[in-house]
């Protein structure tokens, strides 16, 4: 099946909602967090990327299975977001979305990208660490509810992972 990256619209938020509920049932971004982000994605002094993965489906209807975004300010990227579906784990497809956030931090002047990232999501840390991504710090608390820390990571030179696509 093929799955193809796009930029993301206002008209993916149906599709990019449900997923997000799914993945992140404790702390999902709300509808508004999102337009508020993509409001800053589409004129000439955009700060914002925000991609959709589609796959073609077996009707070639196509199905939304993961998005990403990225900001960037004074030539610091931050992933704000970044998931996969379920049964797209282990296929390449968190690769190939952090390979594009990665593509535009340079697109955008960025000289290091920062994330946040659950403690406990072992898997992700494993995914950002293979793009070159460092443990800086902790946020206590910041996920909720749960009061979940967050590991802070940084990568410095994200020009260096354009070709990169591979994914646990």
């Amino acid at each position: 099946m093929t799955v193809t990256l796009r930029e993301m619209r206002w008209w993916d938020l149906d599709a990019v909602m449900e997923l997000e509920r799914e993945l992140f049932p404790e702390d999902a971004w709300s509808r508004g967090m999102f337009w508020s982000e993509l409001a800053d994605a589409r004129h000439p002094l955009a700060s914002r990327h925000y991609i959709v993965a589609e796959d073609g489906g077996e009707d070639g209807a196509g199905r939304l299975v993961g998005y990403a975004g990225l900001a960037a300010i004074a030539g610091t990227g931050d992933v704000q977001t970044i998931a996969a579906a379920r049964d797209h784990w282990g296929s390449g497809l968190g690769g190939r979305l952090l390979a594009d956030l990665m593509r535009q931090a340079t697109a955008f002047e960025c000289h290091e990208v920062l994330l946040e990232v659950r403690v406990d999501n072992l898997r992700a840390q494993r995914l950002y660490e293979r793009f070159g991504f460092e443990p800086i710090g902790f946020r206590k608390g910041y996920y909720q509810p749960g009061n979940v820390d967050a590991l802070v990571m940084r990568m410095t030179e994200p020009s260096s992972v354009q070709g990169t696509t591979t994914d646990g």
